[in-house]
Protein backbone atom coordinates (compact mmCIF):
# COMPACT_ATOMS: atom_id res chain seq x y z
CA UNK A 1 0.00 0.00 0.00
CA UNK A 2 1.01 3.44 -0.83
CA UNK A 3 1.99 5.52 1.65
CA UNK A 4 -0.99 8.27 0.82
CA UNK A 5 -3.41 5.43 0.90
CA UNK A 6 -1.91 3.53 4.10
CA UNK A 7 -2.26 7.41 5.68
CA UNK A 8 -5.75 7.42 3.92
CA UNK A 9 -6.70 4.04 5.55
CA UNK A 10 -5.45 5.00 8.87
CA UNK A 11 -7.39 8.29 9.20
CA UNK A 12 -10.99 6.62 7.60
CA UNK A 13 -10.76 3.54 10.53
CA UNK A 14 -10.42 6.19 13.43
CA UNK A 15 -13.06 8.37 11.89
CA UNK A 16 -15.30 4.93 11.92
CA UNK A 17 -14.01 4.24 15.80
CA UNK A 18 -15.22 7.46 16.66
CA UNK A 19 -18.69 7.54 14.98
CA UNK A 20 -20.76 5.88 18.10
CA UNK A 21 -19.38 8.71 20.46
CA UNK A 22 -22.04 10.90 18.97
CA UNK A 23 -24.92 9.22 20.52
CA UNK A 24 -23.07 10.19 23.67
CA UNK A 25 -21.93 13.57 24.70
CA UNK A 26 -19.98 12.63 27.36
CA UNK A 27 -18.02 10.47 25.57
CA UNK A 28 -17.33 12.84 22.42
CA UNK A 29 -16.04 15.76 24.26
CA UNK A 30 -12.26 15.82 24.20
CA UNK A 31 -10.43 14.03 26.69
CA UNK A 32 -7.68 16.49 27.66
CA UNK A 33 -8.46 19.99 25.65
CA UNK A 34 -6.26 22.27 24.57
CA UNK A 35 -7.54 25.68 26.23
CA UNK A 36 -10.16 26.30 28.96
CA UNK A 37 -12.94 24.06 27.33
CA UNK A 38 -16.90 25.97 27.50
CA UNK A 39 -17.96 24.21 30.04
CA UNK A 40 -19.75 27.02 31.44
CA UNK A 41 -22.08 26.07 28.26
CA UNK A 42 -24.60 23.19 28.52
CA UNK A 43 -27.21 22.02 26.41
CA UNK A 44 -30.77 22.05 27.77
CA UNK A 45 -32.73 19.42 25.48
CA UNK A 46 -36.96 19.53 24.40
CA UNK A 47 -38.42 17.02 23.27
CA UNK A 48 -37.66 13.76 21.09
CA UNK A 49 -34.96 13.81 18.27
CA UNK A 50 -36.30 13.41 14.92
CA UNK A 51 -39.85 15.14 15.63
CA UNK A 52 -41.26 18.88 15.00
CA UNK A 53 -41.08 19.63 18.83
CA UNK A 54 -37.23 18.83 19.21
CA UNK A 55 -35.14 21.44 20.39
CA UNK A 56 -31.55 22.14 22.03
CA UNK A 57 -31.15 25.40 24.16
CA UNK A 58 -27.60 26.53 25.54
CA UNK A 59 -27.26 27.49 28.99
CA UNK A 60 -24.28 28.59 30.91
CA UNK A 61 -22.97 27.69 34.01
CA UNK A 62 -25.71 28.68 36.68
CA UNK A 63 -28.58 26.94 34.12
CA UNK A 64 -29.51 30.14 32.86
CA UNK A 65 -30.64 29.66 29.17
CA UNK A 66 -28.58 31.80 26.43
CA UNK A 67 -28.28 32.39 22.68
CA UNK A 68 -25.56 30.06 20.83
CA UNK A 69 -26.16 32.17 18.08
CA UNK A 70 -25.39 35.92 20.04
CA UNK A 71 -24.40 34.72 23.64
CA UNK A 72 -21.37 32.57 22.81
CA UNK A 73 -18.18 34.24 22.04
CA UNK A 74 -16.67 33.67 18.69
CA UNK A 75 -13.07 34.01 19.59
CA UNK A 76 -12.03 31.12 22.75
CA UNK A 77 -8.70 32.81 22.87
CA UNK A 78 -6.63 36.57 23.05
CA UNK A 79 -5.38 35.87 19.79
CA UNK A 80 -8.61 35.08 17.87
CA UNK A 81 -6.56 32.30 16.39
CA UNK A 82 -9.06 30.05 17.70
CA UNK A 83 -12.34 30.18 17.41
CA UNK A 84 -15.87 28.33 18.97
CA UNK A 85 -18.04 26.17 16.95
CA UNK A 86 -21.79 25.34 17.56
CA UNK A 87 -21.91 21.60 16.24
CA UNK A 88 -25.18 21.58 14.86
CA UNK A 89 -25.36 18.08 13.04
CA UNK A 90 -23.16 15.79 14.13
CA UNK A 91 -21.04 13.88 11.41
CA UNK A 92 -22.43 10.45 9.36
CA UNK A 93 -26.00 11.96 10.01
CA UNK A 94 -28.66 13.18 7.93
CA UNK A 95 -31.31 15.48 10.00
CA UNK A 96 -31.03 18.68 8.73
CA UNK A 97 -30.66 20.37 12.25
CA UNK A 98 -30.08 24.14 12.63
CA UNK A 99 -30.24 26.95 14.79
CA UNK A 100 -33.27 28.61 14.70
CA UNK A 101 -32.90 32.39 13.86
CA UNK A 102 -36.46 33.23 14.46
CA UNK A 103 -37.12 31.68 18.33
CA UNK A 104 -35.76 33.32 21.33
CA UNK A 105 -32.72 32.35 22.25
CA UNK A 106 -32.09 30.37 18.58
CA UNK A 107 -32.51 26.50 19.75
CA UNK A 108 -31.24 23.90 17.81
CA UNK A 109 -33.79 22.43 15.62
CA UNK A 110 -34.67 19.96 12.54
CA UNK A 111 -35.49 22.11 9.90
CA UNK A 112 -38.91 21.69 8.00
CA UNK A 113 -40.15 21.91 4.52
CA UNK A 114 -44.20 22.03 4.23
CA UNK A 115 -44.50 21.17 7.19
CA UNK A 116 -42.52 17.64 7.12
CA UNK A 117 -38.79 17.27 9.03
CA UNK A 118 -36.09 17.69 6.50
CA UNK A 119 -33.03 15.29 6.28
CA UNK A 120 -30.21 14.71 3.42
CA UNK A 121 -30.02 11.94 0.92
CA UNK A 122 -27.16 9.66 1.01
CA UNK A 123 -25.42 10.35 -2.35
CA UNK A 124 -22.92 7.46 -2.87
CA UNK A 125 -20.30 7.41 -1.24
CA UNK A 126 -21.08 9.96 1.32
CA UNK A 127 -23.19 9.01 3.91
CA UNK A 128 -25.28 11.60 5.86
CA UNK A 129 -22.84 14.65 6.30
CA UNK A 130 -19.10 13.98 6.15
CA UNK A 131 -18.38 16.38 8.71
CA UNK A 132 -19.39 18.33 12.45
CA UNK A 133 -21.43 20.31 10.51
CA UNK A 134 -22.44 24.21 12.27
CA UNK A 135 -21.77 27.76 12.91
CA UNK A 136 -19.92 29.68 14.09
CA UNK A 137 -21.59 32.42 16.58
CA UNK A 138 -21.81 35.92 16.53
CA UNK A 139 -21.38 35.78 12.73
CA UNK A 140 -24.16 36.97 9.92
CA UNK A 141 -24.26 36.59 6.82
CA UNK A 142 -25.93 40.04 5.75
CA UNK A 143 -28.78 39.86 3.26
CA UNK A 144 -28.51 43.67 2.51
CA UNK A 145 -24.88 43.17 1.55
CA UNK A 146 -23.53 42.14 -1.96
CA UNK A 147 -20.17 40.49 -1.91
CA UNK A 148 -17.50 42.13 -3.79
CA UNK A 149 -16.05 38.57 -5.25
CA UNK A 150 -19.07 36.48 -4.75
CA UNK A 151 -21.29 39.24 -6.23
CA UNK A 152 -24.27 37.77 -3.75
CA UNK A 153 -26.00 38.95 -0.72
CA UNK A 154 -25.26 36.55 2.45
CA UNK A 155 -27.79 34.22 3.00
CA UNK A 156 -29.05 36.10 6.44
CA UNK A 157 -27.18 32.70 8.45
CA UNK A 158 -24.74 32.40 10.70
CA UNK A 159 -21.37 31.21 8.68
CA UNK A 160 -21.48 27.41 8.48
CA UNK A 161 -18.39 25.47 9.80
CA UNK A 162 -17.60 22.43 8.32
CA UNK A 163 -15.12 20.44 11.01
CA UNK A 164 -12.74 17.78 9.50
CA UNK A 165 -11.17 16.36 12.65
CA UNK A 166 -11.64 12.89 13.66
CA UNK A 167 -13.43 12.77 16.38
CA UNK A 168 -17.51 12.83 16.13
CA UNK A 169 -19.59 15.27 17.45
CA UNK A 170 -23.32 15.67 19.41
CA UNK A 171 -26.00 18.52 18.82
CA UNK A 172 -25.31 21.69 20.80
CA UNK A 173 -21.22 20.49 21.30
CA UNK A 174 -18.94 23.72 21.61
CA UNK A 175 -15.45 22.95 19.47
CA UNK A 176 -12.71 24.90 19.88
CA UNK A 177 -11.24 24.89 16.16
CA UNK A 178 -8.91 26.61 13.82
CA UNK A 179 -9.56 27.94 10.38
CA UNK A 180 -8.08 25.98 7.30
CA UNK A 181 -10.34 27.53 4.39
CA UNK A 182 -13.35 28.27 2.88
CA UNK A 183 -15.79 27.40 -0.10
CA UNK A 184 -17.87 30.22 -1.34
CA UNK A 185 -21.41 28.16 -2.35
CA UNK A 186 -24.01 30.00 -4.52
CA UNK A 187 -27.29 28.50 -3.16
CA UNK A 188 -30.19 29.91 -5.30
CA UNK A 189 -28.68 33.39 -5.76
CA UNK A 190 -26.81 33.73 -2.09
CA UNK A 191 -23.52 33.94 -0.71
CA UNK A 192 -23.15 31.03 1.39
CA UNK A 193 -19.80 30.58 3.13
CA UNK A 194 -18.78 26.90 4.08
CA UNK A 195 -15.56 27.57 6.23
CA UNK A 196 -13.51 24.45 6.92
CA UNK A 197 -12.03 23.99 10.15
CA UNK A 198 -10.16 21.56 12.43
CA UNK A 199 -10.91 20.55 16.39
CA UNK A 200 -7.77 21.88 18.03
CA UNK A 201 -7.69 18.70 20.12
CA UNK A 202 -7.57 16.20 16.77
CA UNK A 203 -4.12 14.64 16.47
CA UNK A 204 -3.43 16.18 13.08
CA UNK A 205 -4.13 19.81 14.24
CA UNK A 206 -0.88 20.50 14.75
CA UNK A 207 0.18 19.37 11.01
CA UNK A 208 -3.29 21.61 9.26
CA UNK A 209 -2.59 25.16 9.37
CA UNK A 210 -3.62 25.92 5.72
CA UNK A 211 -6.22 24.79 3.44
CA UNK A 212 -3.40 22.94 1.31
CA UNK A 213 -2.25 20.98 4.26
CA UNK A 214 -6.14 19.18 4.49
CA UNK A 215 -4.93 18.09 0.88
CA UNK A 216 -1.61 16.89 2.03
CA UNK A 217 -3.00 15.02 4.84
CA UNK A 218 -6.26 13.88 4.32
CA UNK A 219 -6.07 13.35 0.55
CA UNK A 220 -9.29 13.83 -1.21
CA UNK A 221 -11.11 15.85 1.47
CA UNK A 222 -11.29 18.87 0.09
CA UNK A 223 -12.56 17.42 -3.37
CA UNK A 224 -15.34 15.36 -1.80
CA UNK A 225 -16.54 18.53 0.17
CA UNK A 226 -16.84 20.26 -3.09
CA UNK A 227 -18.59 17.21 -4.27
CA UNK A 228 -20.84 17.01 -1.34
CA UNK A 229 -21.92 20.61 -1.37
CA UNK A 230 -22.76 20.45 -5.15
CA UNK A 231 -25.06 17.19 -5.92
CA UNK A 232 -26.71 16.70 -2.31
CA UNK A 233 -30.01 18.22 -3.33
CA UNK A 234 -30.21 16.46 -6.45
CA UNK A 235 -32.03 13.68 -4.90
CA UNK A 236 -34.85 15.97 -4.05
CA UNK A 237 -35.62 16.86 -7.61
CA UNK A 238 -32.66 20.53 -7.65
CA UNK A 239 -29.95 20.52 -9.89
CA UNK A 240 -26.40 20.84 -9.33
CA UNK A 241 -25.35 23.79 -6.61
CA UNK A 242 -22.96 26.00 -8.04
CA UNK A 243 -20.08 27.60 -6.57
CA UNK A 244 -17.78 31.13 -6.56
CA UNK A 245 -14.31 30.83 -7.53
CA UNK A 246 -14.98 27.77 -9.73
CA UNK A 247 -15.63 25.89 -6.95
CA UNK A 248 -11.91 26.47 -5.36
CA UNK A 249 -11.11 26.57 -1.66
CA UNK A 250 -9.57 29.34 -0.32
CA UNK A 251 -6.89 29.70 1.64
CA UNK A 252 -6.86 30.78 5.61
CA UNK A 253 -5.70 34.34 5.32
CA UNK A 254 -9.18 34.80 2.61
CA UNK A 255 -11.59 32.45 5.03
CA UNK A 256 -10.40 34.66 7.94
CA UNK A 257 -10.75 37.56 6.45
CA UNK A 258 -14.43 35.99 5.62
CA UNK A 259 -14.83 35.19 9.64
CA UNK A 260 -14.23 38.81 10.57
CA UNK A 261 -16.17 40.16 8.43
CA UNK A 262 -19.62 38.33 9.08
CA UNK A 263 -18.33 39.24 12.75
CA UNK A 264 -18.79 42.85 11.94
CA UNK A 265 -22.15 42.01 10.13
CA UNK A 266 -23.07 40.28 13.03
CA UNK A 267 -22.12 43.24 15.47
CA UNK A 268 -24.46 45.90 13.15
CA UNK A 269 -27.38 43.29 13.77
CA UNK A 270 -27.53 43.32 17.15
CA UNK A 271 -27.10 47.20 17.66
CA UNK A 272 -30.00 47.66 15.34
CA UNK A 273 -27.53 49.21 12.55
CA UNK A 274 -29.02 46.16 10.04
CA UNK A 275 -32.71 45.06 8.94
CA UNK A 276 -33.11 42.18 11.45
CA UNK A 277 -36.22 41.09 9.34
CA UNK A 278 -37.17 37.59 11.04
CA UNK A 279 -33.92 37.20 13.23
CA UNK A 280 -34.39 37.23 16.81
CA UNK A 281 -31.45 39.16 18.14
CA UNK A 282 -32.57 38.58 21.88
CA UNK A 283 -30.02 37.36 24.27
CA UNK A 284 -28.64 37.15 27.86
CA UNK A 285 -25.42 38.39 27.80
CA UNK A 286 -24.41 41.52 24.76
CA UNK A 287 -25.12 44.65 26.82
CA UNK A 288 -25.79 47.50 24.82
CA UNK A 289 -27.53 45.58 22.28
CA UNK A 290 -31.01 45.87 21.68
CA UNK A 291 -31.87 42.37 22.38
CA UNK A 292 -30.17 42.15 25.34
CA UNK A 293 -32.37 40.84 28.70
CA UNK A 294 -35.56 40.60 25.98
CA UNK A 295 -38.74 39.84 27.91
CA UNK A 296 -38.78 36.40 25.32
CA UNK A 297 -35.96 35.08 27.16
CA UNK A 298 -37.85 34.18 30.36
CA UNK A 299 -40.18 31.58 28.47
CA UNK A 300 -37.97 29.31 27.50
CA UNK A 301 -39.08 25.47 28.78
CA UNK A 302 -37.34 23.27 31.13
CA UNK A 303 -35.96 20.41 29.93
CA UNK A 304 -37.76 17.29 28.73
CA UNK A 305 -35.71 15.37 27.07
CA UNK A 306 -37.17 12.51 25.47
CA UNK A 307 -35.77 9.26 23.22
CA UNK A 308 -35.48 9.63 19.40
CA UNK A 309 -38.15 9.49 17.27
CA UNK A 310 -38.14 6.41 14.60
CA UNK A 311 -36.65 8.10 10.74
CA UNK A 312 -38.71 7.02 7.80
CA UNK A 313 -36.66 3.46 6.29
CA UNK A 314 -36.43 5.71 3.00
CA UNK A 315 -34.20 8.01 4.90
CA UNK A 316 -31.33 5.17 4.48
CA UNK A 317 -31.49 4.94 0.87
CA UNK A 318 -28.27 5.20 -1.48
CA UNK A 319 -28.44 7.34 -4.43
CA UNK A 320 -26.25 7.12 -7.39
CA UNK A 321 -25.87 10.15 -8.56
CA UNK A 322 -23.64 11.23 -12.24
CA UNK A 323 -22.07 14.05 -13.26
CA UNK A 324 -19.81 15.64 -16.01
CA UNK A 325 -18.08 17.61 -13.25
CA UNK A 326 -16.64 14.51 -11.10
Amino acid sequence: MSAPLRRLSQHARHLTSAAPAASSPAAAAPAAPALAAMSEFKTRQIGAPNSLEYRVYHENAAGKPISPFHDIPLFADESKTILNMVVEIPRWTNAKLEISKEEALNPIKQDTKKGKLRFVRNCFPHHGYIWNYGAFPQTWEDPNATHPDTKAKGDDDPLDVCEIGEQVGYVGQIKQVKVLGVMALLDEGETDWKVIVVDVNDPLAPKLNDIEDVERHLPGLVRATNEWFRIYKIPDGKPENQFAFSGEAKNKKYATEVVHECNEAWKRLVAGQAEAGGVSIANATVTGSKGHNDASINDIPAASPQPAAPIDPSISKWFFISSSSF
